[in-house]
C-alpha cells in the first residue's frame, strides 16, 4: 500500500514538474496544433494573431465572408508570447496576410512596461515575419481603449502613434486605428460596446472593427 502511494506521489511530482517547465500558453498552442491536424486550415489565408480580442472573436469568419480567415488569437498573450510561438502559429500557415492585435496586455502586465519597450517588441515581431514572409502584407490593429484600462490610455496612444509612424516606412503594411473609433464624444471608451468586464468587446464593438479592417484585407 505504501509503495503504491509513493508511486502515485512520484508520478504527480513528475507531471507537476513537467507542467511547470512549459512556457506560458503552451496548452493553447498545442490545442491549435490539434485543431490543425483534425481540420487542416486553408492555404493562402489571412491570419489573425494576437491576444483575447481575437480569441473572443469566434465568429470572425462571418464578418469577412469573402476572405478565408485563420484565427490564432490566444487570450492573455502579450507581444513576447506571439514572438515565442511564431514558428507554431504564424509561419506554418504561409498566410498571404498577417493581421496583428497585441500590446494591450503588455502594458497591463506591469506599470514598469514602457512605450519604447512595447514598440520595440512589435518591431521585433514585424522583422521576424518580414524575414520569413518577405512579400506578405502585415496589418497592425491599434491598441484599443477600454474602460477597465483607462489609466493606460496615454501609453496606448503614444505606442499606437509610434507603431503607425514605423509602418509608414515599410512596404505592404497597414495601420488600422480602432482606438479613436471606439471613443465617445466625451473622450471616454464607449461603454455600450464592451462586455460586463469592461475590457472585452461585444458584437457592437466587433462591428466597429469590421468596418475598419475590411478595407485593408487583401483579395
Amino acid at each position: 500500500m505504501k509503495l503504491a502511494i509513493c508511486l502515485v506521489l512520484c508520478f504527480m511530482l513528475i507531471v507537476s514538474k513537467s507542467t511547470a517547465q512549459n512556457p506560458p500558453f503552451w496548452n493553447d498552442i498545442q490545442n491549435f496544433k490539434k485543431q490543425d491536424s483534425l481540420n487542416p486550415p486553408p492555404q493562402n489565408a489571412i491570419l489573425f494573431v494576437g491576444s483575447s480580442s481575437f480569441t473572443k472573436w469566434t465568429d470572425v469568419q462571418n464578418y469577412f465572408p469573402g476572405h478565408p480567415i485563420i484565427n490564432r488569437g490566444f487570450g492573455g498573450s502579450s507581444l513576447p508570447d506571439v514572438i515565442r510561438y511564431a514558428d507554431d502559429i504564424i509561419f506554418p500557415y504561409h498566410p498571404k496576410q498577417v493581421v496583428i492585435y497585441c500590446g494591450d496586455n503588455d502594458f497591463a502586465a506591469s506599470d514598469t512596461v514602457t512605450v519604447p519597450t512595447v514598440v520595440n517588441r512589435f518591431k521585433q515581431l514585424f522583422n521576424m515575419i518580414r524575414s520569413k514572409l518577405p512579400g506578405e502584407n502585415i496589418v497592425f490593429i491599434s491598441i484599443k481603449p477600454s474602460p477597465s484600462r483607462k489609466r493606460l490610455m496615454p501609453k496606448m496612444i503614444d505606442a499606437n502613434a509610434q507603431v503607425k509612424q514605423f509602418l509608414r516606412g515599410q512596404k505592404n503594411t497597414a495601420f488600422v486605428d480602432v482606438f479613436h473609433a471606439m471613443m465617445a464624444d466625451d473622450l471616454r471608451p464607449m461603454p455600450e460596446i464592451f462586455l460586463s468586464d469592461s475590457l472585452h468587446m461585444n458584437p457592437k464593438g466587433y462591428a466597429i472593427w469590421q468596418k475598419l479592417i475590411a478595407p485593408v484585407l487583401v483579395k
